[in-house]
């Protein structure tokens, strides 16, 4: 599982599991290329991405709320890297959590853009590259609630469900090409988005953050919750050749969460 002379290019990967993405995926070799909207952000994290093949790293600033700008950042990314990149890791933030009921139609909106869309631009700048290759992996960090919708998360459910449609859709068109699409679901894992889920909870119910917490690990066989670096790790094993014959599946990481299988 080493991506010598392999560019990779993953969302969201200056913090959480993105980042641990990054890391585990440059530690293994790959020439990582990080994607966010922050550019200070982006260049200290690339920075401390691992290089021991003497990788160069970099990084794309694109705000996925802007999808038009999205695009024009990858066809100027592509023309600096005319060799195109060999895993594609699509992952941003999660949406705001609340009843679906409550939700306004922009916040839908706004979700279907951030994920769907731009998961769909990224897939269209880089599938060309990888047909040319006869070779490719595409993995989506997504959701168990892919599986099994979580309650409170009413516009989430509905958007990574689409996500999740449109990459099965895009693993059969692709997998003549050499080409595999997966999803990764990750359970409670801790993050920033993770953390401030928790916080939400203890305002809604005037519980402790000690209560809240012991209530979501009765729901999780493995009695704890998950670490970025463990989502990463098969993130890794679904990028690496050893995976060429996997794609169009769901990959939760939850700790036995899930209710089925």
């Amino acid at each position: 599982m080493d991506f010598l002379s392999q560019r990779a290019l993953v969302g969201g990967s200056t913090q959480g599991i993105g980042r641990a993405v990054a890391e585990e995926l440059a530690r293994r070799g790959a020439t990582v290329t990080l994607l966010a909207r922050n550019e200070t952000t982006l260049r200290e994290a690339a920075a401390a991405l691992p290089t021991p093949a003497g990788q160069a790293h970099d990084y794309l600033v694109a705000d996925f709320s802007q999808p038009n700008q999205l695009q024009e950042q990858l066809q100027a990314y592509l023309q600096r890297h005319p060799e195109g990149v060999d895993i594609l890791v699509n992952n941003t933030g999660g949406p705001a959590g609340g009843p679906i009921l409550d939700a306004s139609i922009d916040a839908f909106r706004a979700a279907f853009e951030q994920h769907l869309i731009c998961n769909h631009l990224l897939a269209q700048a880089v599938v060309p590259g990888m047909q040319r290759r006869a070779y490719g992996r595409i993995i989506n960090i997504i959701s168990t609630s892919v599986k099994q919708p979580l309650p409170g998360l009413g516009v989430s459910n509905t958007i990574r469900a689409a996500v999740a449609n449109w990459a099965k859709t895009l693993a059969n068109e692709l997998g003549s090409h050499g080409i595999t699409v997966n999803n990764v679901l990750p359970g409670a894992t801790v993050t920033q988005r993770h953390t401030s889920l928790i916080e939400k909870k203890t305002e809604q119910t005037g519980q402790s953050v000690e209560e809240v917490e012991a209530t979501m690990l009765k729901l999780i066989p493995a009695g704890r919750f998950g670490q970025a670096a463990e989502v990463a790790a098969a993130v890794a094993f679904l990028a690496s050749s050893a995976a060429g014959y996997i794609t169009g599946i769901n990959v939760p990481v939850d700790g036995g969460r899930t209710g089925n299988l």
